[in-house]
């Protein structure tokens, strides 16, 4: 088919019958004959069976137009030939040849008329493409004629103009491109002025004009290098944007926020300056702590700088410690106090904008308020949520700081210098963000524990050193001498400042009102903490020579003829330190006068008697208030501590003044259950009874011993066997009203240590002063009692009853010696005790325990001596009643006292000499006062005579029945 093809192009666009007849022999596959000819026609003109004969034919005859039919065929052939196979597969051929002739004619006849048509087209096209070549020529002939007929001159005039019009455009477009070119010099002559807003302006206008001459190549290179300038200032925008983490500045952050607007990153700068702040608390405290390191180290050769800070910090000394700590805390004071001017500067800048919007509602800018808004809100909350983050970073720094030394060895000053810096950078951190400084308490906790267990391990061992030195001489206070006189107690008088004292504050802070930052927003820094001044620290407490004035040490010695010349104080002791019974109500004018007469104080002022021991107590109180004020954390064991210097003191003095198993063994009770309870847990918990012990013992053994002191002794310049000293009264009446008085100031400070006190430890503040600081009063009576015990010659006395003849037949009208020498000796120590209130002012409480024990050991004595008569008459026994008598009169023009102890105790001895048989009996059972000896005596001298063995020996049974208890 293809070489049809082929056949009709080369011979070219003719009749169909015409190319028929143009087909040459070779061209035709080969001429047929006649009877071919008729068979071609004989053959059915099925269309279908046409078609299937054509479609029978190899696809090779298609192939192309060299492909060789003859040798092809030829090539089939087989091996061995057979005549009617060849004329078969002849016949086949000459049907397919007929088929496509055939087919071909159809086709040429199908398409005649196309052809026809076509052809006349084509002639058309000649003819119109003649026409054309006639046109182009006479407009060539025209054109040359028009060159002809006009000026060459005219045509460059119109040209020219052109070009002019051109080349200006040209020049303006020149004269911007050059603008640009120099704007990076403006740019940085904006940048050193910090005008970053201006140069971001321009920038951006520069960008904007350089996209409109993009077309030229020069363009290109000049748009990366306005970015390259814009990322440079966008740089100097962020180093702009750290200076403010340091020292804020309203106009130069003001140009920031305004340059950070105009590129449209307002988050973006919010998130780079969280990052600055976060950076410069490191870099601050890093700096400060390794400029001290340096300093302290010398020019030693180690490298600080790569140092990590946690490493750096355990390099400060004992001497820089504080000053570094002082500029450490300013440093970061001025990072937390520009983050806050921050806030204001956004909060201030927020209402400015929202009254523009109010005031200007426009529909069209409802888009862009919005966004506003939100980054407005963005803002707000980033800025909200950094006041932790920044707090937590300096917390964190701090605490390093702080634990990276060991305190315990600082001087008691300088460590509350400490606790008063960081207590108020605690109240920086409160009202910064409302934080409770968490992990700051808990740093400074962990080092106040650990430093006030050695400071007061130290102080202890001090006490102990004072107290064994201590002679017991009274220390001259004034009369108005009152704790917070003391420079340790200021602080009570400026409880609404607990942090730092007033006196440690810059004055425009004391002057001012509000939170910190309010106050040192514009100007100072509140860790400029000036040290107290000299006058601050002077005490104007001690008397001179013993006497506050000329004026008063005259009126010490006036007779007292008034109410008035009573001073508060006399009232005071007798109504507040009055044991025993209780006040009378009603004291009359005379029974005023006398016990101002009996309170030894004819050379004296009413001052509080106490030693210098006492006060430096009183000064180790103030200080260890002073730390527990500071950091209330730790107030249970600070106060648990006070409670031992307070426990540590009565104990001495119950050692040194109060103990003598002797007298103990009387049974009088003179030492409370309360005290003796106390006085064995302070031995227990706190003395070191075993100083010589083998060292060798357990660990738990030695950390228990560790924290407890040995037991004082009593300094051997301190004389207590002389009887003309009533056996060290003086230091005795020193010693114990110091105690007292000590008691009482622990009284007046209750509410201040009740206050601070953790609620769960209240209990053993209130059993502290309930066992303990209320007993210090009942230590009068053992240390009294030895006084009075070794006063008076009770054996004397007893040497001299046993003398007297009771057995008389007649009533006597005179007393017997003993009873003067009796009273003789009262007035003996009358005269001593006023002696002694010479060196050291008596209180009306202590002279009254000293005669009410005197007087109770002579009636006792009395009924001792009455007890070992051998034989006694009615009229003996009304001797007696005429001594004791005697006694009494005369012994209550010595003494005030009413009534006389133990007065009773007497009288109903003697009056018992008159019981009978069964009265006997049932006072045995009541009176058990009496010892056993002295109730036998009473049985046997008394009713021996008047019954039987028989009844005297059940007599003796009750009395060994109500004897048996006591043992």
């Amino acid at each position: 088919m293809q070489k049809i093809k082929s056949l009709m192009t080369r011979q070219g666009l003719r009749s169909p019958q015409e190319s028929v007849n143009d087909l040459s022999p070779i061209e035709n596959f080969r001429t047929l004959t006649k009877e071919e000819l008729r068979e071609l026609h004989e053959e059915p003109a099925d269309p279908q069976a046409q078609q299937e004969i054509i479609n029978s034919i190899e696809e090779v005859y298609f192939s192309n137009d060299s492909f060789d039919i003859v040798k092809y065929e030829l090539e089939r052939l087989p091996p061995v030939l057979s005549l009617q196979e060849l004329e078969e597969y002849r016949d086949k051929l000459i049907q397919q040849q007929a088929a496509v002739s055939k087919k071909v004619a159809d086709l040429i006849l199908e398409k005649q008329p196309a052809y026809v048509e076509e052809l006349e087209r084509v002639t058309s096209l000649q003819n119109g493409l003649q026409l054309a070549a006639v046109i182009c020529t006479n407009g060539r002939r025209h054109l040359n004629i028009a060159k002809e007929g006009f000026t060459q001159t005219s045509l460059g005039l119109l040209a020219n103009q052109r070009k002019r019009q051109l080349l200006i455009g040209l020049l303006k477009s020149l004269r911007t491109i050059k603008t640009l070119q120099r704007t990076d010099v403006r740019l940085s002559e904006m940048l050193e002025e910090e005008d970053y807003p201006g140069a971001i302006q321009l920038c951006l206008e520069c960008q904007k004009a350089a996209s409109t001459f993009k077309h030229y190549s020069c363009i290109s290179e000049l748009n990366s290098k306005l970015q390259d300038t814009l990322e440079q200032i966008e740089e100097q925008l962020d180093v702009a944007l750290s200076k403010i983490c340091k020292n804020f500045d309203i106009n130069h952050y003001t140009k920031v926020q305004q340059a950070y607007r105009l590129l449209g990153k307002t988050q973006t700068a919010m998130d780079q300056l969280h990052m600055h702040f976060t950076q410069a608390i490191h870099n601050t405290v890093f700096q400060v702590v390794l400029g001290y390191v340096e300093l302290c180290a010398g020019n030693t050769d180690t490298k600080f700088q790569k140092l990590q800070y946690k490493d750096l910090c355990t390099h400060i000394t004992s001497d820089s410690y504080i000053p570094c700590l002082a500029d450490l805390c300013k440093a970061l004071w001025e990072v937390m106090l520009s983050y806050y001017r921050t806030m204001q500067w956004h909060e201030n800048h927020d209402q400015d904008e929202a009254a523009v919007v109010s005031s200007v509602s426009d529909g069209n800018n409802v888009i862009g308020t919005e966004e506003n808004s939100f980054d407005r809100n963005y803002v707000k909350k980033k800025l909200e949520h950094g006041l932790s983050r920044i707090w937590q970073d300096v917390q964190l720094k701090v605490k390093t700081y702080l634990l990276g030394t060991d305190l315990s060895n600082f001087k008691y000053d300088d460590f509350i210098f400490v606790l008063d810096v960081i207590s108020r950078l605690m109240q920086v951190g409160e009202e910064f963000c409302g934080s409770k400084s968490e992990v700051l308490q808990e740093s400074i906790r962990k080092q106040s524990v650990n430093y006030f267990k050695t400071y007061h391990r130290t102080r202890l061992e001090e006490l102990r050193m004072f107290l064994e030195n201590e002679t017991w001489e009274l220390c001259p206070v004034k009369s108005s001498f009152n704790i917070l006189q003391l420079h340790e107690f200021k602080f009570l008088e400026q409880s609404r400042s607990p942090s730092v004292s007033p006196s440690k504050q810059p004055a425009s802070a004391v002057c001012s009102t509000g939170t910190l930052f309010q106050q040192y927003c514009a100007a100072g820094n509140p860790f400029e903490i000036q040290a107290d001044s000299k006058d601050d620290e002077t005490e104007d407490v001690l008397a001179s020579n013993g006497y506050e004035s000329d004026e008063q040490e005259k009126s010490a010695y006036q007779e007292y003829d008034s109410d008035s010349d009573v001073p508060e104080e006399l009232k005071r002791d007798y109504v507040d330190e009055q044991t025993g019974d209780a006040p009378i109500k009603s004291v009359s004018r005379e029974t005023l006068r006398s016990r101002k007469r009996s309170d030894y104080n004819l050379n004296k002022v009413n001052a509080p008697i106490l030693t210098n021991t006492t006060l430096n107590v009183i000064r180790l109180v103030g200080k260890y208030m002073q730390m527990m004020n500071i950091l209330k954390p730790i107030a249970f064991d600070v106060i648990h501590f006070m409670s031992q210097l307070f426990d540590y003191y009565l104990y001495a003095v119950y050692t040194f003044f109060g103990r003598n198993d002797m007298f103990e063994s009387t049974g009088l009770g003179l030492s409370s259950s309360r005290l003796r309870t106390t006085l064995n847990r302070i031995q227990e918990s706190l003395i070191d009874l075993e100083v010589s012990a083998d060292p060798s013992g357990t660990l738990t053994a030695a950390e228990e011993r560790k924290e407890k002191v040995p037991s004082p002794h009593l300094s051997h310049l301190v004389v207590l066997t002389s009887g003309n000293s009533l056996y060290g009264l003086a230091e005795r009446v020193v010693a114990t009203e110091s105690l007292v008085f000590l008691a009482e100031q622990f009284e007046f400070l209750q509410p201040h240590l009740d206050a601070v006190m953790p609620a769960a430890k209240k209990p053993f503040l209130q059993q502290f002063y309930s066992q303990t600081v209320s007993t210090a009063s009942e230590l009068r009576k053992p240390v009294y009692w030895i006084v009075a015990a070794k006063a008076i010659d009770y054996e004397q006395m007893l040497l001299l009853m046993a003398n007297v003849k009771w057995d008389v037949k007649e009533i006597m009208s005179q007393h017997n010696v003993y009873v003067d020498a009796l009273l003789k000796e009262f007035e003996e120590f009358n005269r001593r005790l006023n002696d002694v209130s010479k060196r050291v002012r008596i209180p009306l409480p202590v002279s009254n325990i000293l005669w009410e024990h005197c007087i109770r050991l002579a009636n006792r004595t009395l009924v001792e001596g009455y007890a070992n008569v051998k034989k006694c008459s009615n009229e003996g026994r009304a001797l007696m009643q005429l001594d004791f008598q005697q006694f009494l009169m005369k012994l209550e023009k010595l003494t005030d006292i009413r009534p006389i102890p133990d007065k009773e105790f007497v009288e109903t001895y003697i009056k018992a000499y008159y019981l009978t048989e069964n009265d006997m009996e049932s006072w045995i059972k009541e009176h058990r006062e009496y010892s056993t000896k002295q109730l036998t005596n009473l049985v046997n001298i008394c009713l021996g005579t008047y019954i039987n063995k028989k009844a005297r020996q059940k007599l003796l049974a009750a009395i060994d029945d109500t004897d048996r208890p006591k043992r």
